[in-house]
């Protein structure tokens, strides 16, 4: 999925992933900021365990393969959406 600034959607996800937390309250926020960094160790852990190499060496190796730059694209923008999601739902 490609996403633009569109005036459809109001902007990319990353836009609106921005416009939410500037504009949410400081608890919902951090609590959803906490939720990603506990995320993020958890898949740490995961790769160290399960591949025996460094986080970041894997990490790179996909970072820089050009041809799974699309695909982490594509996550990048769902992960702006899905965490866009969580911080408006519990801001109402």
């Amino acid at each position: 999925m490609y996403f633009e600034d569109d005036e459809f959607i109001g902007g990319t996800p990353k836009s609106r992933f921005i416009d939410a937390i500037f504009h949410a309250s400081r608890n919902v926020v951090t609590a959803e900021i906490d939720k990603i960094f506990e995320w993020i160790a958890a898949l740490e852990i995961a790769l160290e365990e399960q591949c025996k190499k460094e986080p970041e060496e894997v990490v790179k190796s996909i970072l820089f393969d050009e041809n799974k730059q699309k695909e982490l694209e594509n996550r990048i923008n769902s992960l702006y959406l899905e965490h866009t999601a969580n911080i408006l739902s519990q801001s109402e």
